[in-house]
This record gives C-alpha cells, sequence and structure tokens, in this order.
C-alpha cells in the first residue's frame, strides 16, 4: 500500500496538527510500501508571506517531524518544490478539474475572505495541485484531519474524471481520518477548529508549548454552564476535551465518560492538560538537538526529493503518454 500525505510549513504547529496528521504519519510508515510525506512549501505560498519566514518555518516543520517520530529510513520525506513534477502534473490535471468544483471548495471561501490585498489565483487552484501531490504517487491512502474530506473527495473526482477520459492511468485514492480527534477544537472557541492563524494563543496548545503554558491553556478553556462530563448536545468544550483525554491517554470516550462522572470541571480539566503534558513531552525534548542542525535537515530533504521523483516522474511520464503530450 502507498501512503501519501502533506503538511504545510506554516506557523507553529498545534495539537491538532499532531493528532490529526503527524500523529498518523508516525504509524503509518511502518505500512506504506512506500510510505511518502511531504511539506508542501509551494501551497504556502498562495497567501500572503514572508520569505525568510517561510524558509525558517520549513525547517521547524521537518524538525517536529522528525522529533516525532518519523524515520527518512523508513519513510520519504521531502520538500514540494524540489519535486518539479508536482508542478507540471497540477497543470495537466487542470484539464479535467471542473471550475465549478473549486468555486464550491470550503478552503478558498475561508482564505480568500481573510486576503486583505490580494487573492491569488493560485489559492483558487490549490487544490488540483494537492490532488497532483497525491496522485503522483499513485497512493492508495491520504492520512488528513477532517478539515481535508472535501480536498480528498476532489482529488478522487479528478483521478477518475482523468482515467474515463485517458484510461487507467491514475490511482484513485482513500482518505484516512482518525475515529476520534479528526478535529482538535479551539480551547476558547469550542465550534471553532483548532487553528494557527485564527484566534487568540490561549484558545491552541503548541507541539512546542512549555508544560505551565499547557496547564493553563487546559485550565482556562472553555466549557459550558453545566456539571456533566460527557459529550452531547450544548457539550462542545467537555466533548473536545473528552476527546483529546482520548487520544493522550489511549482511552476509549465512553470510558473517559464513565471514569469522571463524579468530577468536577477542574479536576477533570486538570487530568486531561497531565496527559497532554505527557503526550507531547517526547517531542519537546527531542526538537531542539534536531532543530539546531540545519545542514542535517536539508541532507534528508534533499535525499528525500531524490526518492520522491523516482515515483512522481513515473506517474507524470505515464499522464503524458495518456494525454499525448510531448514526444511519443
Amino acid at each position: 500500500m502507498r501512503i501519501f500525505s502533506g503538511i504545510q510549513p506554516t506557523g507553529e504547529k498545534h495539537l491538532g496538527n499532531y493528532i490529526g496528521a503527524i500523529r498518523q504519519y508516525v504509524e503509518a510508515q511502518d505500512r506504506g510500501e512506500p510510505a511518502v510525506f511531504c511539506i508542501v512549501d509551494l501551497h504556502a505560498i498562495t497567501v500572503s508571506y514572508d520569505p525568510k519566514e517561510l524558509r525558517k518555518r520549513l525547517h521547524d516543520t521537518t524538525a517536529i517531524l522528525l522529533a516525532a517520530g518519523l524515520d527518512p529510513e523508513r519513510c520519504v520525506l521531502f520538500r514540494q518544490s524540489d519535486v518539479k513534477e508536482h508542478t507540471e502534473l497540477s497543470w495537466l490535471l487542470g484539464s479535467v478539474t471542473a471550475h465549478g468544483d473549486l468555486n464550491r471548495m470550503h478552503q478558498f471561501k475561508d482564505k480568500s475572505a481573510s486576503q486583505k490585498e490580494l487573492v491569488s489565483a493560485g489559492l483558487f487552484f490549490y487544490p488540483v495541485l494537492q490532488a497532483a501531490d497525491v496522485l503522483a504517487y499513485r497512493a492508495n491512502e491520504v492520512p488528513v484531519g477532517e478539515d481535508q474530506r472535501q480536498h480528498i473527495e476532489l482529488m478522487r473526482e479528478i483521478a477518475r474524471r482523468f482515467n474515463e477520459r485517458f484510461g487507467e492511468t491514475l490511482v484513485v485514492p482513500e482518505h484516512r481520518i482518525p475515529e476520534v480527534g479528526a478535529k482538535v477544537m479551539d480551547l476558547q472557541e469550542p465550534d471553532r477548529k483548532m487553528s494557527t492563524s485564527v484566534g487568540a494563543d490561549s484558545g491552541r496548545v503548541f507541539v512546542l508549548d512549555e508544560e505551565k503554558a499547557i496547564r493553563k491553556k487546559f485550565g482556562s478553556a472553555v466549557t459550558d454552564s453545566g456539571r456533566e462530563i460527557r459529550r452531547g448536545e450544548d457539550k462542545a468544550g467537555i466533548a473536545n476535551l473528552i476527546g483529546v483525554l482520548s487520544v493522550a491517554s489511549g482511552k476509549a470516550e465512553d470510558e473517559i465518560e464513565n471514569d469522571f462522572a463524579d468530577a468536577g470541571y477542574g479536576d477533570f480539566k486538570k487530568a486531561v492538560a497531565d496527559s497532554v503534558v505527557e503526550f507531547l513531552a517526547p517531542v519537546r525534548d527531542a526538537y531542539p538537538e534536531i532543530r539546531a542542525d540545519d545542514a542535517e535537515l536539508e541532507r534528508i530533504l534533499a535525499t528525500g526529493a531524490e526518492r520522491a521523483r523516482g515515483y512522481a516522474s513515473q506517474t507524470l511520464a505515464d499522464v503524458r503518454s495518456a494525454m499525448g503530450i510531448g514526444p511519443p
């Protein structure tokens, strides 16, 4: 089984990124043949950004992935812009992508609304490049969070439409979304997902936060006016914390509800904080040494890109041939 997923290098990585994506990557590297993971810097330039900050964040993200347990010997880890097959394939796939489908993408609507100076054509075309990222590796499975479900459905439609028109060439991928923790919500606004760019820092727990900061954020997390620790209507804040504790502790959500049936919100939030502190500690401890060596990070990315090209170039050659592009 081939597995592929990509992660943006923008902003600090938070608990939602770790639970919804990074944790899945580490697990997938022993199932994939190969497991391919890409830091998608080309996607990052579709909105306003600072070039120096982008380079720094790319190394930050690479170091977090390695600290979390990705092993370049057991997976393919690379920088998107180092493999030019992604951009060429995205243009070719654009010929079988419906404008109306792109116009309906939720993330385009959300991100374009926050752009003050320019809504780029790249932001609109973003899902096609994302489809090329996955389809270039003929991936069977894409580990993602809940927020990427619509994008996966679009890339499946693009692959099907290509195959119907030009013959069976591309693999139609399946998403892999965790049953628990697929969408971690903001601790201060539990009706909105945790985000690096939207909301206050008090609503998001960063992977590299110190223990004191993690405890403070969970201690002030918004819950509700009730007292019961359970999931249900008007319990978005508590339900979010139950999901986080379930992932961090390995316990089922039903078991957590039973364990805390007689507890108050204060004790429950402290238990969540304790578990998350322990959950993130190995990454925080390993990160500084890994991040200190830029040359080694570049070596790992370059080696991964060379391996990635071996897969992507074959797919691109098959797509060009099927479409009648270039010499026969």
